[in-house]
């Protein structure tokens, strides 16, 4: 089998970006430790997503830009480490924000830079940059080559979200969060993962973190076994509300044969009956009217 082992830190911000980043590396030594491939970190912490109950204008000043020394210290542990790890900042960019993730491939490159799309409008990410376009990346991994995106929390609860990252190839989506995970959400989560035959590893906050409840989960998108009568339950990881590092080991083998073979994903879908979904002259009636679009 090949098992990609995920390393979900489910850990709680220091206050200061010195102590994140302290703390943020103790935590992927220790996740490496335990044999983790991949090491993904909890929505903007570089600051901490708690800053968002905060004026904009005092929290944009602790953005910092796509390349600064907080940033690049993770891409130069993942190579020292020889682990990937997703690391997520609030990110300046020219005379804004934007909420992101970098990864960084086991050899130090980064692979991908994420902005979250569907920002919080209606909240105080009303103040930042949305991200420009959904990516998938190659990222090696001592398995070989697994193609990796990524959703922020909120662009979980847009299936188109998870369905561009299907089309590109998408293997598996890694979710940096920071809600309280709750039925409603886990059954997006499993529903994403089912209907595009995707593994999901979805990283909150701890219980310990206001409107965080832990809850840390992995979908590994395989629904259907041949040996098995009926379907099989995806959920191969859901943590408790505590502190800590929680592994789930997706198996890549599995995924890979299952989406060969099952009826999801693109197999059957009909894109030229979808026209309402990218048709921007066609009224949208349950669109709020406060909307700003």
């Amino acid at each position: 089998m090949d098992l990609l082992r995920t390393a979900l830190l489910q850990i709680a911000p220091c206050g200061s970006q010195e102590g994140n980043l302290k703390k943020g590396v103790e935590y992927c030594e220790k996740a490496k430790e335990m044999g983790a491939h991949i090491a993904l970190f909890p929505e903007m912490w570089s600051c901490g997503y708690d800053i968002c109950s905060r004026p904009f204008e005092e929290w944009k000043k602790e953005a910092v830009p796509a390349d600064s020394s907080f940033v690049r210290t993770f891409g130069e542990l993942a190579r020292e480490l020889s682990m990937a790890i997703g690391i997520t900042f609030l990110e300046k960019c020219g005379s804004g924000c934007r909420n992101t993730l970098a990864l960084f491939d086991r050899n130090g490159e980064r692979v991908l830079t994420y902005a979250k799309v569907h920002i919080c409008e209606f909240g105080a990410e009303a103040d930042l940059m949305p991200g420009e376009d959904i990516y998938v990346t190659d990222l090696d991994t001592p398995l070989g080559s697994v193609k990796a995106g990524a959703m922020i929390c909120y662009d979980r609860e847009f299936p188109e979200s998870a369905r561009i990252l299907m089309l590109k190839g998408a293997e598996i989506i890694l979710v940096p969060n920071a809600c309280p995970m709750e039925i409603n959400r886990l059954s997006q989560l499993r529903a994403r993962a089912f209907e595009n035959m995707t593994a999901i590893c979805t990283c909150n906050y701890p219980g310990t973190v206001p409107d965080c409840n832990g809850g840390s989960n992995v979908f590994d998108g395989v629904a259907y076994l041949p040996d098995l009568p009926g379907s099989r339950d995806m959920c191969i990881l859901k943590a408790g509300p505590e502190e800590g590092i929680f592994l789930a080991d997706i198996d890549l083998s599995m995924l890979r044969r299952y989406r060969e073979s099952e009826v999801h994903g693109n197999a059957y879908r009909r894109p030229e009956k979808y026209g309402l979904l990218t048709g921007r002259d066609i009224e949208e009636p349950f669109i709020r009217s406060d909307h700003k679009r």
